[in-house]
């Protein structure tokens, strides 16, 4: 068996592929939003990052989407990776709104990931 293919997708990684999906969808377009003059707001090289992670993850979700292993991994890193790029909102002098949302980002990227990775269970094999 390839270590790219794997057996059917269970509905909970298909919930999870899809939150994973909609996460990246929604970090694409952050370079193209940097915050205006004069306020606070991440700098422009993690916008940058932010989107590009984006793009490899809703590619990598849709390839895991049809059974890839190594993409599936690849989605979740990809949105692991985003979420810790705004982890610096926590102990910098933001609106509680900014750290509300980083808050509900990176619960929802811990619910993704597993959700991504509960496959089938497997009973142990017997021996005599």
């Amino acid at each position: 068996m390839s270590t790219t293919a794997r057996g059917a997708t269970t509905t909970k990684q298909k919930v999870g592929l899809t939150l994973a999906a909609l996460y990246s969808l929604a970090n694409i377009p952050s370079a193209l939003l940097p915050a205006p003059e004069g306020e606070v707001g991440p700098p422009l090289a993690i916008l940058v990052v932010g989107s590009v992670l984006g793009v490899i993850g809703l590619v990598a979700a849709v390839l895991a989407w049809r059974g890839n292993q190594v993409a599936l991994r690849i989605a979740a890193g990809s949105i692991i990776v985003a979420t810790l790029t705004g982890l610096p909102a926590f102990f910098v002098d933001v609106p509680m709104a900014v750290k509300a949302l980083v808050g509900v980002s990176v619960v929802l990227t811990v619910v993704t990931v597993v959700l991504m990775f509960s496959g089938k269970r497997r009973l142990p094999a017997v021996t005599d």
